[in-house]
């Protein structure tokens, strides 16, 4: 792959390394599609017990890649849709994995990079970690990830944050339900392999059903709702807001709301 790492260890432990650290792991279309590959693969593989993805470098993953956004300013109303809707599959296909996907947040993660934390069975981060769902900067909105963004913090949670566009701590994202600990640097590896430990002892076909158990007994992301953020989404890649915002970000200047 060329955006991901990934290897099993002796255990079946899968490790899923986001592995653009130049671009602070910022999902590019190859990265989403090969995210969604992997998806699948660990998802049917049967020696895989646990998913653990992290990211490369500093940061966890920085959103979706402002290259990729430009691409769809400039594309036609069908591409931008498509490209908007392989960004829901693939978080379709990380949140539906039939087995227990941990999120080992190694540094920042904004805009897509919480939507990965959000399809999660659980998260840990370290206590330095800068989170935000920082869309709305940019002229854009949080629409694909904002079924699981939702369903993970609650809507009265994410009313503080979702479309405020501001940067929290990791001690914020513990009380919003994104992350379950947050952990000095140190300590960061040991608390992953403290989630990983109880799952090796666990039948692994039932894991995969209780997974499903909660998914079914929670409301589900169902197909309208991707539809409405798919056709939400692409609204705001339309928008003037989202042509002055990437543009302003690219010219390294303020977009006309801060002037």
């Amino acid at each position: 792959m060329q955006t991901l790492d990934l290897e099993v260890d002796t255990r079946g432990v899968a490790w899923l390394r986001l592995n653009r650290p130049e671009k602070h792991n910022a999902m590019s279309a190859a990265m989403i599609g090969e995210l969604t590959e992997a998806a699948g693969r660990l998802g049917r593989d049967p020696a895989v017990r646990v998913v653990v993805v992290t990211g490369v470098g500093r940061s966890f993953c920085a959103g979706g890649d402002l290259d990729w956004m430009r691409a769809q300013m400039a594309a036609d109303g069908p591409t931008r849709a498509r490209e908007a809707r392989t960004l829901a599959e693939m978080l379709g296909a990380l949140d539906t994995m039939p087995k227990p996907l941990i999120g080992r947040v190694q540094g920042q993660a904004f805009g897509g990079g919480v939507g990965l934390m959000s399809v999660c069975d659980v998260a840990i981060g370290v206590d330095s970690a800068k989170v935000g769902l920082t869309e709305v900067r940019l002229g854009l909105i949080p629409a694909t990830i904002g079924p699981y963004v939702v369903a993970r913090m609650g809507a009265a949670r994410a009313r503080r944050v979702f479309f405020s566009g501001r940067v929290f701590g990791a001690v914020e994202a513990v009380e919003l339900g994104l992350l379950a600990r947050a952990v000095p640097e140190a300590e960061l590896d040991a608390a992953v392999e403290a989630e990983i430990a109880p799952y090796l002892s666990a039948a692994p076909g039932a894991v995969a059903e209780g997974k499903k158990l909660v998914a079914d007994l929670a409301a589900p992301v169902d197909a309208a709702q991707v539809a409405m953020t798919i056709e939400a989404l692409v609204s705001r890649w339309e928008s003037a807001e989202s042509a002055e915002g990437i543009g302003a970000f690219f010219d390294k200047r303020k977009p006309a709301w801060m002037e």
